[in-house]
């Protein structure tokens, strides 16, 4: 008989899975250990699945979450007549264990070019976590006083996204969060270079925002706003049809002399990113959005190449980023926690430099193959250019 929980430290495992206590916990116990039982018989009949350790907590979870969706898709029915009801138990263990074993042992992967294990990924991976720890404890969500706190947020969530991403397998998707990851940085980076009035600017703007969504809370608030951005439009010699340009990218006349910026323009590319200085990425960002809106580019790419040019970024946007959260956390921290920063930094840039001149260096090697690669393809298979 396979190992399973007693009934103490079951109901010890519900309780630090907080399982909500108007659950029939007992019911819970006997459909767990039920499954232990049906689970056991799958291994005797399956060579495959009798390699396979049930893994409690998992099991666990999907039976609570089957049971309370249903009682909450169910409100007819009672659960105090359902832990009677030997048809429903059959059930519930039915898709439990369905559930577990096909998504949990089963589950398609995409074939992946790396793991969450490896370096490149497992030091990037230890560095978020603990970045993400630690804004954690700072105050967030109010704007007007939280505004780089919050953006440093989003921007190191991204990157989480993006490693899970490409642990995954979704390598043109990674890329394409990239995308977004990069806007982050572009108006982070500007907001922190021009200081207070663009930031006012910017939080402003926001307002003008919310108020073209219909989120402001009367008409009178909204049509206030909407005076402003049309008088602001006129100042600077704009049209109707640029209204949701102006709302989007208007903040950046905070910026002093942007007009006489060379290449200046109302958009992301030509002002944000100008302003950020870091127009050298237009490109590879424009390769990112062709991702994002699923061109031809999506369906028949190259996933070695995604993989390797959205490391490459990734690492690129989280120097920059940590750059902004380094100087805003050791002035806000004790001595004593700013020392304890430094050694983590000491200890594991030195790796995340490592892992980023090696993935540099694959990356060139790989452009240089491609075109020798692809001329040998040619010659292998050439073109009849006949009419």
């Amino acid at each position: 008989m396979a190992n399973r929980l007693d009934e103490n430290n079951f109901r010890a495992l519900l309780k630090a899975l907080n399982v909500p206590a108007k659950l029939d916990w007992a019911f819970l116990y006997q459909a767990y250990c039920d499954a232990k039982t049906s689970s056991e018989g799958f291994a005797e009949q399956n060579n495959i699945l009798a390699r396979m350790a049930v893994n409690d907590v998992t099991l666990t979870l999907y039976l609570v979450n089957e049971h309370y969706f249903y009682l909450l898709s169910h409100p007819e029915q009672k659960e105090a007549d359902l832990v009677h009801d030997e048809g429903y138990e059959q059930l519930l263990l039915s898709i439990s264990l369905d559930k577990y074993y096909t998504n949990e042992h089963f589950a398609y992967r995409n074939a992946a070019f790396s793991n969450r294990f490896q370096p490149e990924i497992s030091t990037i991976s230890l560095y978020l976590n603990f970045v993400l720890g630690m804004l954690s404890r700072y105050h967030q969500g109010e704007p007007h006083v939280t505004l780089i706190v919050d953006i440093l947020q989003k921007g190191f969530s991204m990157a989480q996204c993006i490693v899970a991403l490409l642990t995954g397998g979704f390598e043109t998707e990674a890329f394409s969060t990239w995308r977004t990851l990069h806007e982050n940085e572009c108006i982070l980076l500007t907001l922190v270079r021009y200081g207070q009035p663009v930031i006012q600017e910017y939080l402003k703007h926001l307002r003008y925002a919310v108020a073209f969504r219909g989120g402001l809370s009367s008409k009178e608030e909204t049509d206030k706003v909407f005076e402003n951005i049309k008088r602001e439009m006129r100042a600077h010699d704009l049209k109707s049809k640029d209204m949701k340009r102006f709302i989007e990218y208007g903040w950046l006349y905070g910026i002093p002399d942007v007009e006489k910026m060379e290449g200046f323009k109302l958009n992301f590319r030509d002002g944000v990113e100008r302003a950020a200085n870091l127009r050298e990425y237009a490109k590879i960002y424009e390769m990112s959005s062709e991702i994002a809106h699923s061109s031809p580019l999506l369906i028949y790419s190259r996933k070695d190449y995604f993989y390797q040019v959205t490391v490459l970024n990734l690492y690129e946007s989280f120097f920059r980023l940590e750059k902004v959260f380094s100087s805003l956390y050791l002035s806000t921290v004790s001595a004593e926690e700013q020392a304890s920063y430094r050694r983590m930094q000491g200890l594991y840039r030195g790796e995340l430099f490592a892992c980023f001149s090696l993935a540099k260096r694959r990356f060139s090697e790989r452009n240089e193959q491609a075109p020798k690669k692809e001329a040998v393809e040619a010659k292998e298979n050439p073109t009849d250019s006949k009419d």
